[in-house]
């Protein structure tokens, strides 16, 4: 592990649970199942571990459960205790601590079936268990696991390697829709678990789940999903009445989002698959140049490594696949049809050849028809070259002429387990393959490189954060008051007359352009970090000067038409009778020359800089809007509902965040912040920019547990607000977090453009039955006040005097009153305050904000 610098970094490997070796031979007997396990997985020795590592905590008699394993491996190992910060807290991360449960995690096109099948057959064979259930997550993994399942129990060589003591040597594999019997393997979709589900499960595990052995296949759903549905999964498993004892999990993607499971037992990463060249080395996006930032071009890109790949394995017989991962239904449909419009224009094909060479595969009904051909997909008579995809790929899918998986939007790549489950579509390698090692290429956008780098690495990084979080049990818990509002904009457009002077030049002033680009995309390979540069050429669209003048004329015209309703003939344009067509090609064949532009050709940027000069023209009205508030109802609020927020190590050593605290604060933190929050409050640390311990705890009246304060004038404003003539003088106070607990609209202008937002003030100081609202803003403010904050100001001002108008309505004591305030006027702040007179108050920034909104106004 690295503590140094903001963030805590581990290797999966050191938080792996150790099962000991040490176990008596009189109780499991591991050398009379070696010949069963040469058979089974030939050289694949990880899988031969995986199976005897797991046996041995299942049988060896040395564990009672999960817990007690953990137990020993959280004393002993000294990355864990790091990790989890306490044995309560590891305790909290288990699974099913109650259970012999644990995970394998082995990297996908592994041959994890062959790990499933050898523990279930030992399992029975031993006599241990009766049955075996297997569960997975779509029926897509359940038919790959039958057809795999049944192949290997009718292996003659296979059965006969077993023990002559083998207790049963040919299960049956079934799956639900038959009963369940002694002996079987059943391998199910997890649904059929479901109690709506018409399936033999539950009735023939009622009871009697001591006796079965559970595999999980494509485990992280049992940890990582929150729906209804994938939660009674894991709601089956702990289920009291089911009785459940031997579970196994096993998963290529061993995640919860970036965070590494804490129950895993064994583990052969990415990282040992590619080195021992079980799956296809990968390579990922390092560096994309400029032209990729249009879609168009970025297709060009893809398509032209697509193209790399089918000459670089034509001699092979191997036609290359490329994945597009989305995020969704509706982006999968629109990317495939993206697609086969490029594919159409680009090798000059029809419609139904390009439709033949991109499928859609998605969850919805009408997509049905092309899941059918994925199972085709390698095979020689297949035409598809481009699979568009969501999560119906994210396991099971056994193709393995992928050579290139392009994620396309972020949120298809945005943590640990989704990049695995990207990787994992691509790496199985062809069958019977020579010579050069075989590579996946990951299109990635460039800045998404470092994820995949730590994924490959096996690092787990945490950053270093504390947490700040309102105890609802606290005494300094408070009321507080807002209202519903109803917005209603009131917009008055003020109209332009007449027309534009245009092209007072006679041309437009053009950069210099290249039809053909020549361009580099740079790959890393995983692993060796080896460097390969991709040269390629991306054709930039052209469009002719006739073809340009043509568009400028037609938008000229739109604009005249426009403008015919006018009532006055002043305010009528006539810009296409002063600039027809053939002026229009003029201007635009003068500015080529000026660019030095041979080609008669435009590209596509110069071409919306024509377009752009017309822009203006169809600026008619100028608006002024303006958000009106009307409250419909007055609402009851509690400082205890505030949700947490935190700062990070960086912010805190920088001091561009303070934390405030008093003594005792370390126990209400995770045990996971505790050591980091040991370094915070040592006085002579690195982080003494960013932290403030209040002296005394009963002058540190807040329901949170610690304050986050904002650069230097908030921290100014805490540290009084904390100090004993003050604290003395007020009930409790809260710091309100940026968004998301009490909050107002607001609306401003940012140059011409009408923009809103959203405003949570400061601090809500409670003395008696005042509610003082603050917002601290910088002294600069008070020469140069900025339109957003003297919009703030308005509006927050208006909705506290709209508040005690509902309160006195509604008979409610509270007053409250808002004030923005600069360090300028601190001092007087705390003098009224500590005189009981701060009812009344203007700041100097009040004064200002208010004078500025008149002149506004």
């Amino acid at each position: 592990m690295n503590t140094k610098g903001d963030k805590r970094t581990f290797r999966n490997e050191d938080l792996l649970l150790k099962v000991s070796k040490d176990i008596d031979a009189a109780i499991r007997n591991e050398a009379k199942y070696e010949a069963f396990l040469d058979e089974l997985c030939g050289f694949r020795e990880y899988q031969k571990e995986a199976i005897r590592t797991t046996l041995r905590y299942l049988l060896g008699g040395k564990y009672i459960d999960l817990r007690a394993l953990a137990k020993i491996n959280f004393d002993g190992n000294d990355e864990l205790q790091e990790r989890y910060g306490s044995w309560a807290s590891m305790e909290r991360h288990l699974q099913l601590p109650d259970k012999l449960s644990c995970s394998i995690d082995q990297a996908t096109g592994t041959g994890k079936s062959y790990v499933l099948y050898g523990l279930a057959a030992i399992m029975l064979a031993e006599g241990v268990v009766d049955r075996v259930l297997v569960l997975c997550p779509s029926n897509t993994i359940e038919d790959g696991l039958l057809t795999k399942f049944r192949e290997l129990a009718g292996n003659t060589n296979l059965r006969d390697s077993l023990p002559s003591t083998a207790r049963l040597r040919t299960p049956s594999i079934i799956n639900a829709s038959q009963t369940i019997i002694d002996g079987a393997i059943c391998v199910e979709n997890y649904h059929a678990i479901l109690e709506n589900v018409r399936s033999s499960v539950r009735a023939s595990v009622k009871n009697s789940g001591g006796r079965i052995l559970i595999l999980n296949d494509e485990a992280h759903h049992v940890a990582t999903e929150s729906g209804a549905t994938s939660k009674k999964w894991k709601d089956f498993l702990e289920d009291d009445s089911n009785g459940f004892r031997y579970i196994v999990g096993v998963s290529g993607t061993c995640y919860v989002g970036d965070d590494y499971f804490s129950d895993v037992v064994h583990r052969y990463s990415l990282r040992q698959a590619i080195e021992e060249n079980f799956v296809k080395k990968v390579e990922y996006v390092d560096e994309l140049p400029a032209a990729a930032e249009n879609p168009e071009e970025k297709w060009q890109l893809v398509y032209n490594r697509h193209l790399h790949w089918q000459r670089k394995l034509k001699s092979r017989g191997i036609r290359p696949l490329t994945i597009v991962v989305t995020k969704g239904i509706p982006e999968a449909e629109r990317v495939a049809e993206e697609l086969r419009d490029f594919l159409k224009e680009r090798e000059k094909i029809s419609a139904d050849q390009a439709k033949a060479k991109v499928i859609c595969v998605t969850s919805a009904a009408k997509h049905q028809p092309e899941i059918a051909k994925l199972k085709m997909v390698d095979s020689a008579a297949s035409k598809v070259e481009w699979i568009v995809s969501v999560s119906m790929l994210s396991e099971g899918w056994d193709v393995k002429n992928v050579f290139q998986i392009v994620p396309h939007e972020e949120r298809a790549f945005n943590s640990k387990l989704l990049i695995a489950q990207v990787l994992g579509r691509g790496l199985r390698r062809p069958e019977n393959w020579r010579g050069e090692e075989p590579v996946v290429t990951v299109f990635n956008h460039d800045a998404w490189s470092g994820r995949i780098k730590h994924l490959v690495n096996e690092i787990l990084e945490i950053e270093r954060r504390l947490t700040s979080e309102v105890n609802p049990k606290s005494a300094f818990n408070f009321e507080l008051h807002h209202l519903d509002y109803t917005r209603i904009e009131d917009t008055t457009e003020y109209t332009k007359k007449g027309e534009y002077r245009l092209f007072e030049d006679g041309y437009i002033d053009l950069p210099t352009q290249v039809e053909v680009e020549d361009v580099v995309v740079d790959f890393e390979r995983a692993v060796t970090s080896e460097h390969v540069r991709f040269k390629t050429t991306v054709r930039h669209r052209t469009w002719s000067a006739e073809e340009v003048a043509e568009q400028m004329y037609q938008r000229l015209k739109s604009i005249d038409d426009e403008s015919r309703s006018e009532t006055k003939a002043k305010d009528r344009t006539q810009y296409a009778k002063r600039l027809p067509l053939a002026k229009c090609e003029e201007i635009v064949r003068r500015s080529l020359k000026e660019a030095k532009i041979e080609s008669g050709r435009i590209t596509d940027d110069n071409r919306q800089k024509f377009l752009q000069a017309l822009g203006p023209l169809r600026r008619k009205t100028s608006k002024r809007v303006i958000y009106k508030l009307s409250p419909r109802a007055l609402i009851k609020m509690n400082t205890c509902q505030r949700q947490v927020e935190s700062c990070s190590a960086v912010e805190l050593r920088r001091g561009s965040k303070s934390v405030f605290y008093a003594a005792g604060c370390e126990d209400s933190l995770v045990d996971e912040q505790r050591e980091f929050f040991t370094e915070v409050d040592n006085e002579d640390g690195e982080f003494v920019k960013g932290r403030v311990k209040v002296a005394y705890s009963s002058d540190f009246k807040t329901p949170a547990n610690l304050a986050i304060a904002d650069a230097t004038p908030e921290r100014r404003f805490t540290r009084e607000l904390t100090g004993r003539d003050n604290a003395q003088q007020i009930d409790a106070w809260l710091k309100n977090t940026p968004i998301g607990f009490y909050s107002m609209e607001f609306a401003w202008k940012k140059g011409e453009h009408p923009k809103r937002g959203e405003f949570s003030p400061d601090f809500f100081i409670k003395q008696g039955q005042s509610i003082f609202v603050v917002e601290i803003k910088g002294d600069e403010e008070l020469s140069e006040p900025s339109p957003e904050n003297t919009k703030k100001h308005e509006y927050a001002t208006a909705h506290f005097e709209r508040l005690n108008q509902w309160l006195k309505k509604g008979k409610v004591k509270a007053q409250y009153q808002f004030n923005m305030l600069s360090p300028k006027s601190y001092n007087v702040f705390f003098q009224k305050l500590r005189d009981r007179q701060l009812a009344g108050f203007r700041s100097e920034l009040d004064v200002v904000m208010s004078r500025a909104a008149k002149l506004d106004g």
